[in-house]
């Protein structure tokens, strides 16, 4: 149950409507007045525990979304500065207009709400300081003019207690973390993180529940996810007496499936789906629509309690303004945030994503879907996401297969503030690509959390189950894989390479494509793998954190598909067979002997023995048989006695 606190401890400062006249000091003019507002009052909700998300409310300066002078989104500067007792952590939190408090219900447009979020780190006494700064785009100009709003400059404290979460909701693990690493880290208990789940579809907000949404295409139409009604659970949130209940269990469904990623834009106007804005109105850049994205942090919300890590795709090609691409454009693209620069359009999208998204637990922000930016202009949007950003979220780039390597270079090394990639390419090429930018992100001391989002080719990606409304299975215009192969090279060629996880792709000539899917069933059997595979590594206390990639030990020397080596030299091997051969494994550096057991990864379960049940270290080794179906896939797992 919500509860909720108002917080009078330690205010500074009596609340009064506000009234500013105009003089030498304000960079108003004298014409411009802002309206009466809230009287300062605080009220701070939420479940107050660690990890837990915890909202903080003023009743400050009365505005409407669509007002102009002054403008409510870029006009006022609303930040809340909270602090542990202990002096750390203290966090700066962007804060944001808010309408009335309740726009996901009431559809309002107009109020006194001014909001900040906070997912404390931890339990015992916390306190607030808030400031609200008045000028010409100050939110997203600090050093602008502007005036210091003293009835809004308010402190106060509130306590809060130990989680009381536990298994995947992701307040039972704390904020996923870049720890150096190639892996992230949960900060709650330590947790390293796979992911593994749809990139599809990147119009999963398009959905006819949300405020303000419509189809800008006749032939991509909105979602109604039907399918997935049926997966909405009593006592999941709704909106508007019922409201979103399809997307919803969509979400449940893919949770119990064992999935802990989705993946979609917020902004997509001038590309494929262009069906998903965060503004009152597709063109408006300067306006958003307070209840439409009071509505999506439900739906972030309920994904993160239930375990769902969130991939924001900042931006697609179509309208990153790629100027400087191979089919540059003599006029910049109109739906293009500042012509793909730095500009007050850009740095207000990100703040208010930020503000309003931040305190999600587990997150990454994608600069751009095929980004082809400039190496400053991308290196321009990364450093202001990391300013502005108080918890320092995953911050990744996605690019064509064929400009990876013009793209990526520019933005390697240890004064990089990147600290992922985001890869597309061929589903087979998975293990050798990932491979390489895992390497190169090393040798540059800035090693990158790399996964593989985006299998090509375009038109089919991630085939659906055989059986799927009659669809046989297979994909490629000769069609000459299925998912079978997509677990082999995608999912377990990526993981064996040392990436961080997969997220699936699916063509835009199948059915329940990238545009159009509204049910996630229709890859059912897919899912069932991602689980497998993920439970493989936390069952059997794999520290893939602490391995790397060792093809050349079993005579891979070239990283082929014909098999892969994951290692943890002298104490842990993993060999990943797509189809169990003879091989040797080069243990001459290793000593001491080694159990050798076999992980079935297309059913899981517990280890099986096979023909070879123990080697010895010091020489090339025989790995055996496993202990059935040897021409299908399979995992031979050698750990030191």
């Amino acid at each position: 149950m919500l509860r909720l606190l108002v917080v009078s401890l330690m205010v500074v400062t009596v609340g009064t409507p506000l009234e500013l006249h105009a003089d030498e000091s304000s960079p108003s003019s004298k014409n411009e007045r802002p309206k009466p507002g809230g009287d300062g009052s605080i009220v701070v909700s939420g479940d107050q525990r660690q990890w837990h998300k915890l909202t903080l409310s003023m009743s400050g300066p009365q505005a409407d979304e669509l007002d102009n002078d002054p403008n409510p989104f870029t006009d006022y500067r609303f930040t809340v500065r909270f602090t542990h007792e202990s002096g750390s952590p203290a966090y700066t939190v962007p804060g944001y207009f808010a309408a009335d408090g309740d726009a996901a219900n009431t559809g309002a447009t107009s109020g006194t709400t001014w909001r900040a979020h906070l997912s404390p780190d931890k339990p015992g006494r916390w306190s607030y300081a808030t400031s609200m700064r008045r000028g010409k785009n100050v939110a997203i100009n600090s050093s602008a003019k502007s005036m210091e709003l003293p009835a809004y400059a308010k402190r106060g404290q509130f306590t809060i207690a130990p989680t009381d979460k536990t298994g995947r909701d992701f307040r039972a693990k704390g904020r996923l973390e870049y720890v150096g690493k190639h892996y992230q880290r949960f900060a709650g208990n330590g947790e390293y993180f796979l992911k593994a789940g749809p990139d599809a579809p990147e119009t999963l907000l398009a959905t006819i529940d949300f405020d303000g949404t419509r189809a800008n295409k006749g032939q991509v139409p909105l979602k109604r996810w039907a399918p997935h009604v049926k997966d909405w659970r009593p006592g999941d949130p709704t909106w508007k007496d019922g409201k979103g209940k399809g997307l919803l269990g969509a979400i449940n469904y893919l949770a119990a499936k064992g999935c802990n990623t989705i993946s979609f834009l917020p902004y997509n106007a001038g590309g494929d789906g262009d069906n998903v804005w965060p503004f009152v109105s597709r063109d408006d850049k300067f306006h958003y629509d307070c209840s439409k994205l009071a509505q999506w942090q439900i739906v972030f919300d309920h994904a993160n309690n239930r375990g769902m890590h969130l991939h924001f795709k900042l931006q697609e090609t179509e309208m990153d303004d790629n100027r400087h691409g191979k089919n540059s454009r003599t006029k910049s693209t109109p739906t293009a945030l500042d012509d793909g620069r730095l500009g007050p359009e850009r740095k207000l999208y990100l703040r208010e994503l930020i503000a309003r998204f931040a305190h999600e637990l587990a997150l990454v922000w994608n600069i751009g879907e095929e980004n082809t930016q400039t190496p400053a202009e991308q290196r321009d949007m990364i450093r202001y996401l990391h300013d502005t950003d108080p918890y320092r979220h995953n911050i990744a780039i996605h690019t064509f297969p064929n400009q990876q390597d013009k793209v990526y270079p520019p933005l390697l090394g240890s004064k990089s503030l990147l600290t992922g990639a985001s890869l597309q390419n061929n589903w087979n090429a998975a293990h050798q690509r990932t491979l390489k930018w895992v390497r190169e992100s090393a040798r540059a001391n800035r090693p990158w959390v790399v996964c593989n989002d985006e299998q090509g080719p375009a038109a089919h990606g991630v085939p659906p189950d055989r059986g799927y409304r009659g669809h046989d299975g297979l994909a490629g215009e000769k069609k000459t894989y299925d998912l079978h192969d997509i677990r082999k090279l995608t999912l377990w060629g990526t993981l064996m390479a040392g990436g961080a996880g997969v997220e699936y792709y699916f063509g835009y000539k199948l059915p329940e494509n990238d545009l159009l899917l509204e049910d996630f069933r229709s890859r059912d059997q897919t899912w069932d793998y991602c689980r497998v595979a993920l439970a493989f590594f936390k069952d059997h206390a794999i520290p893939f954190w602490e391995m790397t990639s060792a093809d050349a030990l079993i005579g891979n020397s070239k990283s082929t598909n014909s098999r892969f080596c994951f290692a943890k030299p002298g104490e842990l091997y993993l060999v990943y067979f797509p189809t169990v051969e003879s091989t040797k494994l080069d243990l001459s550096d290793a000593a001491g002997t080694f159990t050798v057991r076999w992980f079935d990864p297309r059913h899981g379960g517990p280890l099986a023995t096979g023909s070879v049940t123990e080697v010895t270290g010091g020489k090339a080794v025989s790995l055996g048989t496993p202990p059935s179906a040897p021409k299908e896939d399979w995992l031979a797992v050698l750990r030191r006695q």
